[in-house]
């Protein structure tokens, strides 16, 4: 097996390589990326990453068909839609995501961004700044998100939560798009309460299992704890913004790229 140094070497290397503008048209952070308002940005980034289960290719497609449902302009949708365009996002569905779950997201977001200008605070507001991870924001959120009048039981499974014991690939994941700030063009690093260092890599099947191969992560549960775990070893190659490193696992896994040792 590889030795520490030679994995920091090879994922340093392929974080150069993957994590470039390059990467976005095959990727759901595409979809963010047809934005420069901060509140589009957020709530197209927030589908894209709650949507990012299957193929890429039918992940973006249905990103693009909820897209124009809301005219392609999602913050001025959520705040401005009157009942007759809500019946235009009936029948919305991919995967186990249905019009159900997509009409409490837009009404939770309505009333969210009534009051708010950021959907950071949503997260940040369960966090001090001593946490060593994203853990209290990602539960915070989530009774947040749930604090409707009239909560769907289905809609509760496509928010996770550590509470859960989840790895909340997809939640994690849109926050290492919000948060990471770097030149590279990729992450947009819109929100300053949250610190790269207090993200948590999302735990996709292809980063499990490059993690696994390389001696990163030993627990095969894909579990809240295999997250945290991956997460404290990448600290140990990058302890200011160990999820710039999801880049190359993913990118090694996605690409079936052969390790050899």
């Amino acid at each position: 097996m590889l030795s520490k140094k030679a994995i920091k070497i090879l994922l340093d290397k392929k974080v150069e390589e993957y994590n470039s503008p390059s990467f976005i048209p095959n990727d759901p952070i595409s979809i963010p990326h047809r934005f420069t308002k901060k509140q589009d940005i957020e709530i197209a980034g927030f589908f894209a990453a709650i949507f990012a289960w299957g193929q890429r290719v039918t992940i973006i497609n249905k990103c693009l068909d909820l897209l124009q449902r809301m005219d392609n302009s999602p913050h001025d949708f959520v705040l401005n839609h009157t009942e007759t365009d809500l019946l235009k996002l009936l029948n919305f569905k991919h995967r186990t995501f249905n019009d159900t779950d997509l009409l409490y997201a837009i009404n939770f977001f309505h009333q969210w961004y009534t009051t708010n200008n950021s959907l950071e605070d949503a997260f940040a507001m369960g966090m001090k700044k001593t946490d060593e991870t994203v853990e209290n924001g990602l539960n915070h959120f989530r009774k947040t998100f749930f604090t409707g009048e009239f909560v769907p039981s289905r809609t509760q499974k496509h928010i996770a939560s550590p509470q859960q014991k989840s790895a909340c690939k997809r939640i994690n994941m849109f926050l290492r798009w919000m948060v990471r700030k770097d030149s590279c063009g990729v992450d947009f690093g819109l929100w300053n309460k949250i610190k790269p260092s207090q993200l948590v890599c999302p735990l996709d099947v292809h980063v499990n299992r490059v993690a696994i191969e390389m001696g990163l992560l030993t627990n095969t549960k894909s579990n809240w704890q295999a997250a945290i775990e991956l997460t404290q070893n990448l600290k140990l190659f990058d302890k200011a913004d160990p999820v710039k490193y999801d880049f190359a696992l993913f990118g090694i896994g996605v690409n079936s790229e052969v390790l050899s040792y």
